[in-house]
């Protein structure tokens, strides 16, 4: 097809929404939430654990089962949000997670607990790449567009710390069910400013039939393989049925992408992953993502347990991270990402982190929070959100509008699923090293103390040892940014010889999405 058709479009495309700034207000409050929930039932689930009578052997489920439902659906999410329309797909999916988070709170023994979070999880795989999505469609000039990642990167990447804080203060003050209503007032003002504001670009939609054998081979295979993660770090990486998990999920997601490849109507056009740049996008922020909730995980515990800090003191000592994400996200990556090609942010960013993580690496029982906590998590923070806005924005530039909802959901699924990784990997590491250490100085410890001291050594030389497998992953990181991604500047011309992506057609795409802006 010749070039002018294709170009055609951009030509008359419709003036901006101008309620689009109120609609990020809307959307951000939603990602918020959902961020979230990530990390704030974590800080509740002791007691909630006592309150419902979970077993030991249960209480994983509670975020098992959350994140199952929304790893597992993230694909079919973004699939039903450009075939429904994201808008209503972005309001269903709010009503639905307040309904689910209600019963959360509400629930009377495990059985509801668990299928409250299964919902939670599904309705948030609707939600979360419908959000993401809108953004995509309805911020399309480059210097707007900048802005308003930059304040989604911010939250995408911080969120998670503000849940510790907030997790943190419900439940030392309140009970902790409120971990759970106070999803109801964030979902029910995010979804009524949505309904009144948001106004999704005509002619965005993708209604082509549902491809039934993608949505069944993707959702099971990411199942298999976010369960697999899970199991690992509970029962080992040679437990025969983790092996089993992997191996089923391998199969599972090689038939998707062969299917994909065949039917009309694909669930993820693989057009969209196997692009260079989006490809780059989503391999170095799912590796990214690895090292980022291991560090939450460590951090709880040494602060928590070595340290003796409360919740509420704990969350309050994630502060310099957020602090770093958010000024990285609004203040470089959105001042720079129309000046430089993105992955000059994204590589030094995720090198940044990097340094950060490695000031980790001296981590002692009676390390200074202030000579060392503090620093290092303000450059892990600088260089996560410097490196998440240009991420997220890029993940979606090029695009066709009818693909936006299925892009968006891998960004999603990449971080999901590399969060799952994170946290089996790095725990699975720390305790090797941990029960190594035990084992090798325990007998030296004479007295009760010197032997609760050597256990909390040991603990602290896991931590260590996990962080630097952390440090090794944001490098590689780093390199896949600077070497997969090639595109120039929003605003310039595309990048020529874009290896690994093999689609002329996709050229044509970004010449048409990515908006020439006047300097």
């Amino acid at each position: 097809m010749p070039e002018t058709a294709k170009a055609a479009p951009s030509a008359a495309a419709p003036a901006p929404d101008s309620n689009r700034w109120k609609a990020l207000v809307f959307i951000a409050l939603a990602q918020l939430m959902v961020v979230l929930d990530a990390t704030i039932v974590n800080i509740a689930l002791p007691s909630a654990q006592q309150d419902l009578g979970i077993s030991d052997g249960n209480r994983q489920w509670v975020i098992t089962a959350y994140a199952l439902a929304f790893g597992g659906l993230l694909l079919f999410g973004g699939r039903i949000a450009d075939l429904w329309g994201r808008k209503r797909t972005f309001v269903t999916g709010l009503l639905g997670f307040a309904a689910a988070s209600a019963l959360g709170g509400a629930a009377q023994g495990e059985a509801m607990m668990l299928g409250a979070r299964a919902l939670q999880g599904a309705f948030g795989a609707l939600l979360a790449p419908a959000a993401l999505s809108l953004l995509a469609v309805m911020f399309t000039e480059a210097k707007e567009r900048a802005k308003a990642f930059g304040i989604y990167g911010a939250i995408a990447g911080g969120g998670g710390a503000v849940g510790l804080i907030l997790g943190g203060f419900l439940t030392e003050y309140l009970d902790w069910r409120w971990t759970f209503f106070v999803n109801i007032p964030f979902a029910i003002v995010a979804a009524a400013g949505a309904y009144f504001v948001v106004r999704e670009p005509a002619g965005s939609r993708n209604r082509s039939p549902l491809d039934i054998p993608g949505v069944v081979l993707s959702t099971l295979g990411l199942v298999s393989l976010v369960y697999g993660f899970t199991r690992a770090e509970s029962d080992g990486w040679s437990d025969s049925v983790t092996i089993g998990l992997f191996v089923v999920s391998a199969v599972l997601l090689a038939g998707f992408v062969l299917v994909e490849s065949k039917v009309r109507a694909p669930l993820l056009p693989l057009r969209v992953p196997t692009d260079r740049n989006r490809g780059g996008v989503y391999l170095s922020l799912g590796l990214a993502v690895i090292a980022m909730f291991g560090l939450f995980l460590f951090l709880t515990y040494y602060l928590q347990v070595v340290k003796g800090y409360s919740p509420v003191k704990t969350g309050f000592a994630f502060l310099p991270m957020i602090v770093g994400m958010i000024t990285g996200s609004t203040q470089i990556g959105a001042r720079l990402m129309t000046r430089v090609a993105p992955r000059l942010l994204m590589g030094p960013g995720f090198l940044v982190a990097a340094v950060g993580m490695l000031l980790l690496t001296q981590m002692e029982i009676g390390s200074s929070y202030v000579g060392l906590l503090l620093p290092a998590q303000l450059l892990l923070g600088l260089g996560m959100g410097t490196a998440f806005m240009p991420a997220m924005s890029l993940a979606t530039l090029g695009v066709e509008p009818r693909d936006a909802g299925v892009a968006s959901a891998m960004v999603n699924t990449s971080q999901q699923v590399g969060g799952a990784i994170g946290t089996a990997l790095l725990n699975t590491i720390a305790a090797s090293a941990t029960t190594a250490y035990v084992k090798d100085h325990i007998a030296t410890a004479a007295s009760k103390p010197q032997q609760q001291l050597v256990q909390l050594q040991g603990m602290v030389h896991g931590y260590t040892n996990a962080i630097w497998f952390a440090v090794g992953i944001l490098a590689v990181s780093a390199v896949i940014a600077l070497t997969f991604i090639n595109t120039g500047r929003p605003g310039a011309t595309p990048a020529s010889g874009r290896a690994g992506s093999g689609d002329a057609q996709d050229e044509q795409q970004d010449e048409v999405h990515v908006p020439v802006v006047a300097h």
